[in-house]
């Protein structure tokens, strides 16, 4: 199960690898403070449904004219449904409902405990090898959000409904990430992309259909209306390839361990954006965030 010293694999990790996954740091980590600005002024089923829906008709149109081929294999066809109930639906839905009980960036921070959950999936059915290395990064990256989310803990008691759903979120996303490597999907990234998104969506719009049938969204403000179509642009039709993309490249526990820094993002981007309290904690949190990152990623 545990391994000493450098693992050959994560010597021949690709440079494109490393690159998307910085991108996804910074354009998930800004994703929570805009997710927040639109669920605002727009119901979670209604937000979800219109990001999920508008994201895959992006995804096809890209598929089109770049005139990729659409068909998927029929033995991938169930698999394909599993990973998009877990991937797209579960993720979003749990959530949505997490970020109207929880501020912003706290919401990220639990979101983001998905790397243990993934880890210890990958070494169950993947049989991922950890190194002490990055047990130790893991270690790190949770007691930097420990950091951040531990003067609120009370808050969390008191009223745990906002924390539960995003846990809910972290699983659902830690199994969809595992599932990407344990099926072996032959489609293309983009393919993969866009199937998931779509079957995803159908539960969502169903749910929404009956828990918010009349929605009103012909009043959205300016700011509301940039917040979501930046999550259905960046968050959506790029992050989900992208996020694809690195867990296909990297080994899953790796690739999920490297995600770790979006919640930092998240807290930043909302001291931003959304004037939520930037401190020492925070700061703290990130420098040790770094230092698990750079024993993870950038030792090798």
């Amino acid at each position: 199960m545990f391994k000493k010293g450098h693992n050959r694999f994560v010597e021949r990790l690709p440079r494109l690898g490393y690159i998307l996954l910085g991108s996804l740091w910074l354009f998930w980590g800004l994703s929570w403070p805009m997710m927040k600005m639109a669920l605002g002024e727009i119901r979670p089923w209604t937000f979800r449904s219109l990001c999920l829906l508008l994201g895959s008709f992006g995804i096809f149109a890209i598929i089109k004219i770049s005139r990729l081929r659409l068909s998927i294999p029929k033995n991938e066809i169930r698999p394909l449904i599993i990973l998009a109930l877990f991937n797209v639906t579960g993720w979003h839905l749990f959530s949505a409902y997490g970020l109207i009980y929880m501020k912003a960036g706290r919401a990220a921070i639990v979101a983001y405990t998905m790397p243990v959950w993934a880890s210890i999936l990958a070494t169950i059915l993947l049989q991922e090898k950890f190194t002490y290395l990055r047990i130790l990064g893991l270690a790190l990256g949770m007691l930097s959000l420990a950091i951040l989310i531990g003067p609120n803990i009370h808050v969390m008691r008191k009223d745990p409904l906002g924390a539960l759903f995003m846990i809910g979120a972290a699983i659902s996303w830690a199994v969809g990430t595992v599932l990407i490597k344990y099926f072996r999907f032959t489609l293309s990234t983009l393919n993969l992309t866009a199937w998931q998104s779509i079957i995803g969506t159908f539960p969502v719009i169903i749910g929404t259909l009956i828990i918010e049938p009349f929605p009103e969204i012909s009043n959205l403000s300016w700011r509301a209306l940039i917040a979501t179509v930046y999550v259905i642009v960046l968050g959506n039709i790029y992050c989900y390839w992208a996020w694809i993309k690195v867990v296909q490249l990297f080994p899953a526990g790796l690739a999920s361990t490297g995600s770790l820094a979006i919640p930092v993002i998240g807290v930043f981007s909302s001291g931003l954006i959304l004037r939520e309290p930037i401190g020492i904690q925070e700061i703290s949190a990130l420098i040790v965030m770094v230092f698990a990152l750079s024993l993870v990623l950038f030792k090798h």
